[in-house]
């Protein structure tokens, strides 16, 4: 495969590869390195490409696995969520504030979720994909994906409801 096809085949979900090691990694330094890591990979297995049913999908898992593995290591120690994807059309500054606020909290919250819960949750809730992509990506059965979509769910809505509700009687 060609330069020129290989960036063709690849570009199209380089910010899903992007978005998912952020998630993963937290840092925006580590995923930008998880992303042109996953990229020089891809590029070594140019040859190979044509022979995966689904790019994407083989990407994302590359990248998840890239991702846990650096998790892993001892220099994933001092990562820090930092969130700054967020972009309201809004001119209403209060309003605003509020929302990146409430995407804030949700990060945060998301952030204490348990590995699988998060991976599925980034995966269909912030990347969007159908189930049958996440039970290709992830290696997992589609009843332990729903199940871990609505466990992480239910946690996140659990933790804005108290948040929310705090001092309220």
């Amino acid at each position: 495969m060609n330069q020129k096809a290989f960036l063709k085949s690849v570009i199209p979900f380089k910010d899903k590869i992007f978005r998912l090691a952020k998630r993963m990694l937290i840092s925006h330094d580590e995923a930008e390195d998880a992303t042109q890591e996953m990229y020089l990979k891809l590029w070594n297995k140019r040859n190979e490409l044509h022979t995966y049913n689904n790019l994407e999908a083989l990407a994302m898992t590359m990248t998840k696995n890239y991702c846990l593995d650096r998790l892993k290591s001892k220099q994933a120690g001092n990562l820090t969520l930092v969130h700054s994807n967020f972009k309201s059309a809004s001119e209403d500054v209060h309003k605003q504030l509020e929302l990146k606020d409430a995407v804030n909290r949700v990060a945060e919250l998301i952030k204490t979720l348990p590995e699988q819960q998060r991976l599925v949750i980034q995966l269909r809730d912030v990347e969007q994909y159908e189930f049958e992509e996440i039970e290709r990506i992830l290696d997992m059965n589609p009843s332990a994906i729903r199940a871990n979509l609505s466990r992480a769910r239910k946690t996140i809505r659990e933790g804005l409801t108290k948040q929310n509700n705090y001092g309220i009687i």
